[in-house]
Parts: structure tokens; sequence; C-alpha cells
């Protein structure tokens, strides 16, 4: 835990050196996260500039639950770092087991969690940018730009994350669950490809 928090403790300076350094851990799954997390950050930006204008007041309350909901994502991509980081210290603990049954299911066991933190990612991030695209007929055209930015990490989380599902379910010993994880997460790419560019076609006058 100590390790996982000190991560998040970091500087962006820390952290991209971090990522950097020849060590397992902050990786793929780690930025993932972050980049989740901005991508929920930006959406909130975008949101907060809208909220309170004249403009937009019959939207209030929609706006309201909307600003709860991407602030909770927001932690919770920052939680799912740390869950990342801990699920790799599973595996790397299981390796370094004796050959044997006692290894066996603990592989399978870090397996799982190293496939449920970006499982979980992409679902987060999916509903966040459904929030994004509710919010992209409805906000300050200032912030639209920052919007599409918002929608387009998280389009890229989302592809992060179906990498790192589907890099560890060939492992897993149920292979029909690895197949229906492999099309749950393959799934979520094309509906993130949806949102992303549904977003992107709404800015698209104001982008030029």
């Amino acid at each position: 835990m100590e390790e996982t928090n000190d991560i998040l403790s970091k500087t962006v300076r820390e952290f991209t050196a971090a990522v950097a350094d020849k060590t397992p851990t902050p990786g793929g799954g780690s930025v993932a996260g972050v980049v989740g997390a901005l991508a929920v950050a930006l959406g909130e930006m975008t949101l907060n500039f809208t909220r309170g204008k004249k403009k937009f007041a019959a939207y209030e309350q929609a706006h309201a639950h909307m600003a709860g909901r991407l602030e909770r994502s927001r932690r919770l991509f920052l939680e799912l770092v740390s869950d990342d980081i801990a699920a790799y210290s599973l595996y790397r603990d299981a390796a370094a087991m004796s050959d044997g049954p006692a290894k066996i299911e603990a592989m399978q066991l870090a397996l799982a969690a190293a496939i449920n933190v970006p499982m979980e990612m992409s679902k987060l991030t999916l509903a966040a940018m459904q929030d994004m695209l509710d919010l992209s007929d409805n906000c300050n055209t200032y912030l639209i730009s920052d919007l599409v930015a918002a929608a387009t990490l998280g389009l890229a989380t989302v592809q992060l994350c179906d990498y790192n599902v589907r890099i560890n379910a060939p492992q897993l010993a149920d292979q029909a669950a690895a197949t229906e994880l492999r099309q749950v997460s393959a799934s979520g790419v094309t509906r993130a490809r949806e949102m992303q560019a549904a977003i992107e076609k709404i800015a698209a006058p104001q982008l030029g």
C-alpha cells in the first residue's frame, strides 16, 4: 500500500520519470488510470464553465447530478491506479512461488485481478463519456475543444484497457470466460469510438 500511495503523491514530473524508469510499475495500467482521470477532469472543467450561466439554467439539475458522477469517477480512477499496482504485486509474488497447485491457483487469482482493473476502468470511462456526450449538446461553446479532448482521452483510456485485457485473458484457465471478457472489452472500444466521434461531430462547427 505504501508503494501505491507514493505513486499518487508524485508530481507530474516525478510520475512521468517513474513511468520511464526500468521498473514494472507504474506501467500501462497505471497510465490508463491517470489518462482516464484526466479525461474526466477535462469533462468536469467543461461542465464547471457551463453551470451557472442563464443560457443553461434549464439543465442545472441534470448538470448537478453529472458533476457528482464525474467527481466520483475521477477519484475512482486514482484508486484504480493503486489497484493496478497491487494486482501486479500479486502476480509478482505468485510467479516467485514454487511450482505446484498453490502457484497455479495464485497465478490465476493474480490474472483475474490484472484483468478486473482495466475492465473496471473501461466501464467507468464509458459512463463518463456518456455524460460528455450528453453535455456536448448544451455546454459553453468556448470549452467545446476541451470536451472533445476529454472524449479523445476517454477513447484512449478504453483502448489501453482493452490491450491489458487482451494480453492477460489468454492465460486464464477458463477460456470461455476469457473469450467473453475479450468480447466485452472490444465492445467497449467500439462504443467509445462511437461516442468520441459523435462529440467531435457536434463540436465540428466551432472547431472550424
